[in-house]
């Protein structure tokens, strides 16, 4: 197995980005991350505005995959997800949905025990660790680790957890591959602009399909698989979500556009991923038992 530590570190995505690996298509790779404020706070006592702001959503990588080319997707399977035993969560002004309301930046220190985030004495949280910035260099000018986009990047999705298995358009030679941000535990839209950030560790399995593509990340999980769109707008980020999904889905059935329709919006599900972020993220999620119905398996010869 492959390791990557935090020695490693981009605050972009980007196809200048110099890969720190090289892999073959089918290897696996363990990667440790910091957490989203490379480790700046350990304590409560710290003052949050002091920390440094241009070490905020580092990843680690790049990785170059031999084999991928633009227009191939990357293949990357959550294998393993491991989190610290510490978390820390952020507000403050013009931060998040209730920035316009708050007057000091403040900092929540969220020690992690028995598999539960003790937010306080009463509140103790279940987890769902997930890995919140991951994704592949951009097609064109390099793109902050903080702001998604269609390589992927800070999409900041709680399916995005162990077990789910990821497709990116490949858009630069060698894919250039990283991750970070991860959080113990994250609800749909993390308002307060925090999830609650850990720094741990990740296995992930690469591999280059070819003969496939995809406009923006595909998310595959147990119960289904969902499109993830970031744009400017919720509002383009569903219609684009929905629109790519039954373009995905259409050619695999003899439904027409109108039946697929109809069929997503009886069974298909328009899903907030986050709504803090310089682009917001949603998702279009389809459930494992309507895929078995069609007889759909997304890329792969039997599709």
């Amino acid at each position: 197995m492959h390791e990557l530590s935090t020695k490693d570190v981009i605050y972009s995505f980007s196809r200048k980005n110099s890969p720190v690996l090289h892999v073959q298509s089918g290897d696996t790779v363990r990667i440790e991350t910091f957490d989203c404020f490379t480790n700046q706070i350990q304590s409560a006592d710290q003052e949050v505005s002091a920390i440094d702001w241009d070490r905020i959503n580092p990843a680690t990588g790049p990785v170059y995959v031999e084999g991928a080319v633009s227009g191939d997707l990357l293949k990357v399977t959550i294998d393993k997800l491991e989190i610290g035993d510490q978390g820390v969560m952020v507000t403050g002004p013009d931060l998040g949905v209730m920035g316009h309301r708050l007057e000091t930046m403040e900092s929540k220190i969220i020690p992690i025990e028995n598999n539960k985030a003790l937010f306080n004495e009463k509140l103790h949280l279940p987890l769902n660790p997930m890995i919140g910035v991951i994704g592949v260099a951009p097609e064109g000018e390099p793109v902050s680790c903080g702001t998604p986009g269609a390589h992927g990047g800070n999409m900041d999705t709680k399916f995005i957890a162990e077990g789910a298995t990821l497709y990116f358009p490949v858009f630069a030679e060698g894919a250039l591959f990283a991750l970070g941000d991860f959080h113990a535990a994250m609800g749909d839209g993390e308002v307060s602009v925090s999830g609650i950030e850990v720094p741990g560790r990740a296995t992930v399995t690469l591999e280059v399909i070819k003969g496939f593509h995809s406009k923006f990340p595909v998310l595959v999980n147990k119960e289904g698989a969902a499109i993830l769109v970031s744009a400017m707008t919720l509002d383009e980020a569903v219609k684009t979500a929905t629109e790519e999904m039954i373009d995905l889905l259409l050619p695999f059935t003899d439904l027409s556009v109108s039946g697929m329709t109809m069929l997503m919006s009886a069974a298909g599900e328009a899903q907030i991923s986050q709504v803090v972020d310089p682009l917001v993220t949603a998702r279009f999620f389809v459930p494992q038992y309507v895929l078995d119905a069609l007889g759909i398996h997304l890329f792969t010869e039997n599709g």
